[in-house]
């Protein structure tokens, strides 16, 4: 095998790894209560983001936080996901749910802007214990 070989078997392989996905909240358990078709469109797509790609269906959410986006799910329902990939370290799944009406109830977009909140208030804390 020469060294180009190798060095891009290497880089198709290996060099790029998953962002790990931290789950914030209720959303794992809310995701596993989707029917198995949302669920296993949700993993497909967190999977892109985990890999630094874009989900196929999204748009940004810039009222819930920086950064965050929505992920949207098109079954018999619809469903949602909220998460923000802007950290280094992990995708942060803020919260999912199962959309019912054409315009995303308050509750919802309330219980991720709060999720988002404490996950920044807790890494500013902890990079202020770190310095």
């Amino acid at each position: 095998m020469s060294k180009l070989t190798r060095h891009t078997n290497s880089c198709m392989f290996g060099a790029m790894r998953d962002k790990p996905i931290e789950w914030l909240g209720s959303s794992r358990r809310d995701v596993r209560a989707f029917p198995a078709d949302a669920r296993r469109d949700v993993g497909f797509q967190l999977r892109r983001v985990q890999q630094g790609l874009d989900p196929n269906d999204w748009k940004p959410m810039p009222g819930i936080g920086p950064g965050v986006r929505e992920i949207r799910i098109h079954t018999r329902l619809e469903h949602r996901v909220f998460y923000v990939a802007t950290f280094p370290k992990a995708v942060c799944v803020l919260h999912a749910f199962e959309k019912r009406t054409r315009k995303t109830p308050l509750g919802e977009l309330r219980a991720a802007r709060d999720r988002f909140r404490a996950l920044v208030g807790r890494r500013q804390a902890s990079n202020a214990s770190q310095s």
